[in-house]
């Protein structure tokens, strides 16, 4: 049975930067698994058209492996290019599974590891785990009447499917989050008619894109010119935290208005406006941004279909409507989610005493920092319940949750001791201030039910409060709030 000091479940932005702050200290005994053919996670698994972030690159990119990018907000094959400029600058792939499931894992006291149960491949040893799965690795497709009736093409965004020409094709896509608002406008023109099932419209603001000059691209190779870009960036988004949680009249004035006039001036047919219009506060859900949407749903090849025309059923050649229409489809794409909340990490896992993971978050997915949890020693949560970001870059928090994960580690290495294990009460009091926090927030209070929240109602994949304060309270390792055996 091989044996590590640190397993590390996933390889992308998460798992990098776990492997590449344990290098920096020297810790070499680790592996990564992961369950795919290739390494890299979301900016290798989403390659479906108009794939780009939504934050700005400079500042979504490790702090310390800066990049050339060719433009502000990068697309999907840039985000890749620099996934594996990381990779291969750190040697990750020999440190790499590759066709690694994760089946399970569990925590043995007789010896003090955890057991690591990976499809293919038996069970692996280690006295850390990193959970560095992602929120957005799991994919959720409604099981709609009739779904697997269908007898053309479907997949979930994904898992596309590069070998269908949809072109001249008809289409549906069910869904019109945030993938579904980049692929629209990318196949519109192309599709012989495209029909989008909306359950409930995003707002949307224009996407303030830049493209660098050659001279700007120069200067940026320069740290100090880089760190201050960055630096920028970050404190103008962080700035939204105000209209979020603090101020319902700001976040009115200062985005609501804007996404009122981008309806206005890109869709002109009054009861299309009417559609696309949300019936609650901005922010409440992920904001979009784009300026090719709104162009796209006004195409006459184009047919949008509200709650009051959804899908009635799905069938062999297609999707009859809530209204009793047939429309015949050669393709569907499922825009659907991912199990984000309540399915935060994808595969079992069973700590002391046999307890699960799953009976501990029966209620709500909680965690201490939403990194640890007790009962569940030596095991770390990357991007864990209440770490997500709705205003700067997730790479940010992830980096901010280094600071504790490698702070705990030597804590057990210092105090020659074999576990780490945060106490019950503090992870309590941790999660009742979050709560208490979260209930000031637009995503609480905003009027909407958004993927944010748990079947339990609670917020759980938003932190509620300023990025530079999780970094702070993750910096500030607090010894008391936990156990050492």
């Amino acid at each position: 049975m091989s044996s590590y000091g640190v397993i590390i479940i996933g390889s992308g932005f998460g798992g990098q930067c776990a492997a590449i702050n344990l290098k920096k200290r020297g810790i070499d005994d680790f592996v990564i698994l992961e369950r795919r053919e290739f390494m890299g996670g979301t900016w290798a698994q989403n390659t479906y058209p108009g794939a780009a972030v939504d934050v700005q690159s400079p500042l979504y990119s490790i702090e310390s492996e800066p990049y050339d990018w060719s433009q502000m907000f990068a697309e999907q094959h840039e985000l890749q290019q620099y996934t594996n400029h990381v990779i291969d600058k750190h040697s990750l792939r020999e440190k790499t599974l590759t066709h690694a499931n994760v089946e399970k894992i569990e925590w043995h006291d007789a010896d003090q590891r955890w057991h690591v149960h990976v499809d293919g491949k038996g069970v692996l040893q280690a006295r850390f785990v990193i959970n560095a799965s992602g929120p957005l690795s799991t994919p959720v497709i409604p099981q709609f009447k009739g779904r697997d009736s269908f007898k053309g093409k479907a997949f979930h965004t994904n898992n596309w499917d590069h070998d269908y020409d949809y072109k001249g094709k008809r289409v549906a896509i069910i869904g019109s989050g945030a993938s579904a608002a980049q692929i629209i406008p990318a196949i519109a023109a192309d599709v012989g008619h495209l029909h989008i099932f909306q359950r409930t419209p995003h707002w949307v603001l224009p996407r303030p894109d830049y493209v660098f000059k050659g001279w700007q691209r120069k200067l940026l190779r320069n740290r100090g010119i880089y760190r201050a870009l960055r630096e920028a960036i970050y404190w103008g988004l962080e700035s939204r935290v105000i209209g979020f949680k603090y101020s319902s009249t700001m976040l009115e004035l200062l985005a609501g208005r804007k996404a009122r006039a981008h309806i206005k001036k890109q869709i002109k047919d009054p009861v299309l406006q009417q559609k696309v219009t949300p019936d609650f506060t901005i922010g409440c859900k992920r904001v979009i941004l784009s300026d090719t949407l709104y162009p796209a749903y006004c195409r006459d090849n184009v047919t949008l279909h509200d709650k009051t025309d959804g899908i009635g059923e799905i069938n062999e050649s297609g999707i009859k409507t809530s209204h009793g229409d047939q429309l015949d489809l050669d393709l569907i794409i499922y825009s659907t989610g991912y199990d984000a909340t309540d399915g935060v990490i994808s595969y079992p896992v069973i700590g002391r005493n046999q307890q699960t993971l799953a009976d501990v978050w029966a209620d709500f997915p909680r965690a201490y920092l939403g990194t640890s949890a007790p009962g569940f020693p030596n095991l770390f949560i990357v991007t864990g319940p209440n770490t997500g970001i709705g205003h700067t870059s997730a790479i940010f928090i992830i980096e901010a949750q280094m600071n504790y994960i490698m702070k705990a580690i030597e804590e057990v290495g210092r105090r020659q001791k074999n576990l780490i294990e945060v106490k019950a009460s503090a992870e309590d009091s941790y999660t009742r201030h979050i709560h208490d926090e979260m209930a000031k927030t637009v995503w609480q209070q905003g009027g909407c039910n958004s993927w944010y929240k748990s079947k339990s109602g609670k917020v759980i994949a938003m932190f509620p409060g300023f990025s530079f304060t999780f970094r702070r309270w993750t910096k500030n390792f607090r010894v008391k709030d936990h156990d050492f055996a």
